[in-house]
């Protein structure tokens, strides 16, 4: 597979691909012919915020790292 990264394009190319619609094709054309399709998809979910460490987890883990700081001094 190919990868592009829209941030190594022109903006306008790049800003022209982010506009396509779910479904809808885009056509590479070079002289004249068809150099290759592409096909909108839908923008990607936002990734939901990391859960912050409960004050429990956190406890555990300093007690964790204590304990491996102890053995080793």
């Amino acid at each position: 597979m190919i990868r592009i990264d829209l941030d190594d394009l022109p903006p306008r190319l790049a800003q022209q691909l982010l506009a396509a619609k779910p479904g809808e094709e885009i056509l590479l054309v070079q002289n004249g012919a068809v150099a290759g399709r592409l096909s909108g998809a839908e923008p990607p979910a936002a990734e939901a915020p990391p859960e912050e460490p409960s004050e429990a987890r956190a406890a555990e883990i300093f007690e964790q790292f204590r304990a491996a700081i102890e053995e080793e001094f």
